[in-house]
């Protein structure tokens, strides 16, 4: 018996996500199992107020074409946690919606609180004898979902910050006298995009000098005596830090400032390190100093996505619609790689219970200098992610990107 699916994007977008969606999308056309694909307008909670849109025959096939290199979440997006009860009436009324579009197929695009989401409905429907599978699609520019070698979004945002580092270090090296630039950059525990400043050095010694990640303790102290070595050795000096730096005793450096407030899901809002360390450098030294935040520029950048990035969203969405035709549920697209020289990716399916709600850390192992640094393994892994430029239709000089109406 054919049935309906329906796909949803949830939590942070990054300039990849549509090429997941528009995989689903094609992928999910072209199963006779499969009626029609909806798409939930933000999320499970526009969802549950009547909010969605038929994909397959709202979207002409140029529109679908545009989607795959549109930034951003189409069908927009929303922080909504589930109830952690499975009890709650809020499951039901989900339910017999579902019942009665005659879904069959549900499949969520996200991160780490969206695979959450995936669970507990896969779990629900298990409980209640629902034939529903549920498939999460990863999405995160965080990289730190666990059991995939790299999350969609991760390549472009990395190619983002290795690029734009790499043009502010040749601004900030025009002039002759001292100065210190401070680029922070997102990652409240892990310190995957941080890292990927390296990328932006064009040899042995090059900017940024300093690179300070949350998996290494932040100390002011230390850090005073890493910028005074660095004055010494270049008139220039950049530094990359991570929002979610923290001291010892694990608090954040943005705590230092009053600033600091919480999102719905309880996680403290980071904003502010890099401004912090810019009065710090400013009071202690006396050099020019200044601080930049590129903030969701890092996620939303499509002029400089990355090729790979592209396709394997869009190979992760298709991978999705195959595990769910085969029967798959409950479960999360992960990615293994197969090969470093040359890079090689295969798709998998893995427990998303296993995933949710956990956090994948950059490696210890590929941390060096006392915390202010990278190894090449890091360089290793990372560079086949932010290869190639795609080919996108331009219109007097700009993207041509497709909009919800």
């Amino acid at each position: 018996m054919k049935k309906n699916a329906i796909v949803g994007q949830s939590g942070g977008p990054t300039a990849v996500i549509n090429a997941s969606l528009y995989g689903i999308i094609k992928e999910g056309m072209a199963h006779e199992e499969i009626k029609q694909v909806y798409g939930m307008i933000n999320g499970i909670e526009g969802f549950m107020s009547g909010n969605y849109m038929d994909l397959s025959k709202d979207l002409t096939a140029e529109e679908l074409e545009l989607l795959k290199m549109t930034p951003a979440a189409y069908l927009g997006s929303c922080r909504y946690k589930l109830p952690d009860d499975l009890s709650s009436p809020f499951y039901p009324a989900l339910f017999e919606k579902f019942r009665a579009m005659e879904i069959g197929y549900f499949f969520y695009i996200g991160g780490n609180d969206s695979m959450d989401t995936v669970s507990k409905l896969s779990r629900y429907a298990s409980h209640h004898q629902s034939d529903i599978h549920f498939i999460g699609i990863p999405k995160t520019i965080d990289n730190d979902l666990v059991l995939t070698d790299h999350t969609p979004g991760y390549g472009s945002a990395a190619k983002y910050v290795a690029d734009t580092v790499r043009e502010i270090v040749l601004d900030s090296s025009v002039y002759q006298q001292k100065s210190v630039t401070i680029i922070e950059l997102m990652g409240r525990h892990a310190g995957w995009l941080t890292a990927a400043s390296a990328m932006a050095r064009k040899f042995k010694g090059d900017n940024p000098v300093l690179i300070y990640l949350p998996e290494s303790d932040f100390d002011f102290e230390q850090f005073a005596f890493d910028v005074q070595h660095a004055l010494t050795q270049k008139s220039s000096v950049i530094i990359c830090v991570s929002e979610g730096i923290s001291d010892s005793k694990g608090k954040f450096i943005c705590e230092y400032s009053d600033d600091v407030q919480l999102d719905s899901f309880g996680h403290k809002m980071l904003t502010g390190s890099g401004k912090i360390l810019e009065n710090f450098v400013r009071n202690r030294f006396g050099v020019k100093v200044r601080s930049v935040e590129l903030n969701v520029n890092q996620r939303c950048s499509g002029m400089l996505a990355s090729a790979v990035d592209i396709e394997e969203s869009v190979q992760a969405g298709t991978e999705g619609v195959r595990a769910a035709i085969k029967g798959a549920t409950g479960m999360m697209i992960a990615f293994k790689r197969t090969s470093h020289s040359p890079y090689a990716m295969e798709c998998m399916t893995v427990d998303v219970n296993e995933v949710c709600n956990k956090e994948k850390l950059f490696p210890s192992e590929w941390i060096c200098a006392n915390g202010t640094d990278v190894t090449s393994d890091f360089l290793n892994y990372a560079l086949p992610l932010i290869q190639g430029e795609p080919k996108r239709k331009m219109e007097d000089g700009l993207p041509v990107y497709i909009y919800r109406k």
